[in-house]
């Protein structure tokens, strides 16, 4: 059957959640009937795991902070019901479409964190899938959060500790080079138990190859854009470009731009974006 529109934006919202993306500025103007958005003025990706992060400089209230994404798009969808309201002439009917959005958004967002963490969600939606929804994922976020680890760097380094945990004779995982960016050693050496418990039920060469499909090694981070931007004015196109190729294929290693997938300089935390930007 077609997918909706609420469907369509839902699933959209779960992928930006799960990638640690922010839009900055989502105003109903800003979404397309496609379920799609425009006006990427002041986007960003998480650096360290805040999820109330604002982006936008101008969003002084925080209407669109990036834990509040998933309800503004709900929000934006409504709207869209009611301008067009009066062409369906059903109440009843235009407010069954918006409500898919609330079904479907948290399904779809479980099964995109359970496979950043290489385990299929084979029944979305159901009892099972939420409860390991609840036993992994949130209690993981929460950690980063109290830590203030760095979003994209914490899943690549699971990725290749669960990789070359699968490559070894042992198949044992090294969580030791997440430890070291992770204050709280005791709540992750918890949370990494569960979880490996967990992995050892699912299939691990399919648990690497969900894993490295799902953890993007490069974003466009802030200071990462100021950089290229920088050397665009001084008329150098090259670093333009070169980005432009490594975020065409965020999920692959390019050995050469190794730098780029560090984290981010302490001045990165002056930048600020708004929607001039």
């Amino acid at each position: 059957r077609p997918i909706s529109v609420s469907e369509r934006t839902a699933r959209l919202l779960a992928q930006w959640q799960a990638v640690g993306f922010c839009h900055g500025v989502m105003n109903t103007d800003n979404m397309s009937i496609l379920g799609l958005t425009i006006d990427y003025g002041p986007f960003q990706f998480l650096d360290a795991f805040d999820p109330g992060h604002i982006c936008n400089h101008s969003d002084t209230q925080g209407r669109y902070a990036f834990n509040r994404q998933p309800q503004v798009a709900y929000w934006n969808l409504y709207c869209l019901g009611q301008a067009l309201l009066p062409l369906i002439g059903d109440e009843e009917l235009t407010i069954a479409a918006l409500e898919s959005y609330k079904s479907v958004f948290p399904a779809a967002y479980a099964s995109q964190m359970l496979r950043k963490l290489g385990l299929p969600d084979d029944a979305p939606g159901t009892p099972a899938a939420e409860g390991r929804f609840a036993l992994l994922v949130n209690p993981l976020l929460q950690i980063l959060a109290d830590n203030k680890v760095d979003y994209t760097i914490f899943f690549t380094r699971l990725t290749d500790a669960v990789t070359q945990a699968q490559n070894g004779q042992n198949g044992q995982i090294n969580f030791e080079p997440l430890r070291d960016i992770i204050l709280d050693r005791a709540a992750f050496d918890a949370w990494s138990l569960t979880y490996s418990e967990h992995l050892v039920i699912a299939n691990q060469r399919h648990a690497v190859d969900l894993m490295q499909k799902s953890n993007p090694r490069y974003v466009l981070r802030n200071h990462l854009g100021e950089i290229v931007i920088r050397a665009a004015k001084d008329g150098d196109f090259a670093p333009v470009q070169q980005m432009l190729a490594v975020l065409q294929a965020p999920y692959d290693s390019h050995p050469d731009h190794q730098d780029w997938a560090g984290f981010p300089p302490d001045w990165a935390s002056s930048i600020e974006i708004s929607c001039s930007s």
